[in-house]
């Protein structure tokens, strides 16, 4: 079996090289005048993007680099991305400061935490600058990395800029864009631990004067590292630019995820410990499935106007289509017979396995976001930018489930059990459909009173029209033969929830690499996913959770260019809110909830060729008033969290040697705070060889000393175990 592995490895390693070369012989053919002697290089020593100073337009609508923003703005590079290795977004975003990850199987493999809030409804998550609508607490777009040219992160309320459900801040992924100077091409296929491989290219360049064009592909496959744990996965992603002027610009683009996790819900502890004995033991059912497939078609219109109007548009559709089907639930039953944590129970010393869920999404989001940007002098100041904007969506959902099918549980042994089959007597079919109208009107303004002093402020109304039907069936239970309206008390199929949010700040740059900055924001959080609201939340007359931030913080370039450093501090508050254990679940009210701490990251360019990237977060999360739980920390939330990569460049560019911390400290999973989650430190490494200047070899080590850590949780003693120790190597190319 094991060479059997290998020959499969091998072989598409080979594939690999005879692509990478053909690429070479069409890129010393295709590329004309514009490529530079370090264009599409492997390694290129200080090369890496400058956040501080390139225009970042997560942060704000005007243009604005990250020194003229008054807030904290983060940039995770797409070249940084592939030659760390990492596989997934999420994996990719936790690099930036503040970010960790709250992930699992539920909400689509993509949840994350930020400045003491965590979940899909606190977190925004954007496409190419466009809001993606979670239902049911869930986002599966984009999952692959390999498209991406870069991902922002704004951190702290952004629902000024991208409305409701960014208390903690926003992700802004940003695809790779087509290249109308030359012709481009990348290509990268590697094999490693768990039989996992990995191929994809890319190309773009300039198809005439006026058109250019960028295609991407990606596919993932691996056995995973626990019993019954493949994964696949598929990203295919195309743009094509009509640019007839200097002026205009109309890009239209496509972008396809098909994505099949490992259907591993987590490892139960046994007697509140983690055994590592059973670490690779997965306790879901033989048949469990799990798939998720999105598709989001874009198109883009640049003009400016005149040198002072600009107009930007984008109209956009995303189709996602989402599948579970497994046993989710899983417990040691101790002595008593017991489930610490009251999911079950049974035989003392076995496993109590239950909540057997099929469960289907088919969710369809549509809109437009136009802005008008307006630059100009204002009285006696140096300069005015005015933005103001319409951003218009509806987002369809229908959701299908079993959730009346006979209730599957069972004890197994904690080894050697028999899986079992899914039991599902009913049949997966659609129960009720939602539809979400929005249409929001914002304003942004930045006033430069003089060469070093600038205001900046914003402020959004939202109007939200949420429906929900629930289907009627005949007496068979087969054929539908009608609709009900489903919310208040099941009396109205429509719920309007209104919020307006602005925020103000202020930047003096003393010198024009040097910045400091305040700003008060405001944001709302909803009652769970929107766009999944039910019956059970309209007994709340507040439906928005409100909030505001101060934040205050400092900035700067120094070394010439060499080093870039941040250090921002904040208290962050939440009011009104209401918590849901399990989505679906019973829902309990919050007064408030509060997080306060610090943010720093460095990056500096030292003597001998090395480079040191460096951030952290200390923070101090917890329920304020919260009958019961007052002074505790709230769920899936770290207080610490810190990542450091040591780079080295040698040999005339030709060899660069990585080395990677990650931090995670202490959480809990519930608000009791009973049931604690251990910090966790994990070393990854990375050596890249450049064999010509446009083709390189990466050897690449995961978790280098194979720490055995819960990267989240699913229940509150069922870890989701973090990847062992695993290598790969790969080729990668770049023309």
């Amino acid at each position: 079996m094991a060479t059997h592995t290998w020959r499969r490895g091998a072989g598409v390693t080979a594939v690999a090289w005879l692509l990478l070369q053909s690429a070479a012989a069409m890129a010393d053919d295709a590329t004309t005048g514009n490529n530079s002697d370090e264009a599409g290089t492997i390694i290129v020593t200080g090369e890496r993007e400058q956040p501080l100073i390139t225009n970042a337009p997560t942060g704000s609508r005007l243009d604005l680099t990250g020194l003229e923003t008054p807030a904290s703005v983060s940039i995770v590079t797409g070249d940084d991305i592939r030659a760390r290795g990492d596989v997934s977004v999420v994996d990719a975003v936790t690099r930036a400061v503040g970010v960790t990850t709250a992930a699992n199987p539920g909400n689509g493999d993509t949840a994350l935490a930020m400045r003491g809030f965590a979940g899909q409804d606190s977190v925004l998550q954007l496409y190419d600058g466009v809001r993606l609508f979670p239902v049911a607490g869930t986002i599966t777009f984009p999952n692959d990395p390999w498209n991406i040219q870069r991902i922002e992160v704004l951190s702290g309320p952004a629902s000024v800029l991208y409305g409701q459900g960014a208390m903690g801040g926003a992700i802004n992924i940003i695809p790779k864009q087509p290249n109308s100077q030359r012709f481009e091409y990348q290509g990268e296929a590697g094999y490693g631990s768990q039989n996992s491989w990995h191929i994809a290219g890319g190309m773009g360049g300039p198809l005439s004067e006026t058109i250019s064009f960028r295609a991407d592909g990606s596919y993932r496959q691996s056995d995973g590292y626990v019993d019954r744990g493949q994964s696949n996965s598929l990203a295919l992603s195309g743009a094509l630019r009509f640019a007839p002027s200097s002026n205009f610009t109309l890009t239209l683009r496509d972008d396809y995820g098909r994505y099949v996790p490992p259907v591993y819900f987590g490892t139960p502890l046994i007697n509140d410990q983690l055994d590592t004995s059973i670490r690779h033991n997965n306790y879901n059912v033989a048949d469990a499935y799990m798939m998720f497939r999105d598709n989001r078609v874009g198109l883009d219109a640049d003009w400016t106007i005149s040198d002072t109007l600009k107009f930007r548009s984008t109209a956009y559709y995303v189709d996602s289509h989402r599948q579970w089907r497994d046993l989710e639930s899983y417990c040691w039953v101790g002595p008593s017979g017991d489930c610490p944590n009251e999911y079950g129970g049974g035989t003392p010393g076995m496993i109590w396995r239950g909540d057997n869920y099929g469960i289907v999404h088919d969710q369809k989001q549509y809109g437009d976001t136009t802005t008008l940007k307006l630059s100009s002098p204002l009285g006696g100041m140096v300069k005015n930018d005015l933005v103001v904007g319409v951003d218009l969506s509806r987002t369809k959902l229908i959701y299908s489930h079993d959730f009346d099918t006979d209730y599957q549980e069972d004890n197994v042994p904690i080894n050697g059990f028999d899986p079992g089959l899914f039991l599902d007597t009913t049949g997966i079919k659609p129960h009720y459909h939602t539809k979400v109208d929005t249409v929001a009107v914002f304003g942004e303004d930045r006033l430069a009173i003089n060469d070093q002093l600038s205001l900046v402020g914003g402020i959004r109304y939202e109007h939200n029209k949420a429906g929900r039907w629930n289907y009627t069936y005949d007496d068979t239970g087969t054929t539908i033969v009608g609709e009900t309206p489903a919310l208040d008390g099941g009396t109205q199929p429509y719920k309007t929830l209104e919020s307006t949010t602005w925020r103000g700040g202020v930047v003096y740059q003393p010198t024009s690499s040097l910045s400091l900055y305040a700003q008060y924001a405001t944001g709302v959080d909803p009652l769970g996913s929107i766009a999944t609201y039910s019956t059970s939340t309209t007994q709340f007359q507040i439906t928005y959770a409100t909030g505001h931030q101060i934040e205050a913080g400092v900035k700067g370039v120094f070394l010439n260019g060499k080093g870039e450093f941040t250090l921002a501090a904040y208290r962050l508050v939440k009011n009104n809110l209401f918590t849901q254990q399990v989505e679906g679940g019973p829902i309990m009210q919050v007064g408030q909830r509060s997080s306060q701490g610090i943010e720093a990251s460095l990056t500096v360019q030292l003597p001998s060729h090395f480079v040191i990237d460096a951030n952290g977060t200390v923070l101090d999360a917890r329920y304020d008033d919260y009958t019961g739980y007052t002074g505790n920390t709230p769920p899936g939330v770290p207080e610490a969290a810190v990542n450091l990569e040591l780079r080295w460049t040698g040999f005339d560019k030709k060899l660069e040697i990585r080395g990677d911390l990650r931090y995670v400290g202490r959480r809990f999973s519930d608000d009791a705070n009973q049931f604690r989650i251990p910090g966790y430190a994990v070393v990854d490494a990375g050596i890249t060889y450049a064999v010509t200047p446009h083709v390189g070899v990466d050897f690449r080590a995961y978790n280098l000393f194979d720490k055995a850590y819960a990267l989240t949780t699913y229940n509150d003693e069922q870890w989701i175990l973090g990847r062992p120790q695993s290598f790969d190597v790969s080729l990668r190319a770049s023309f």
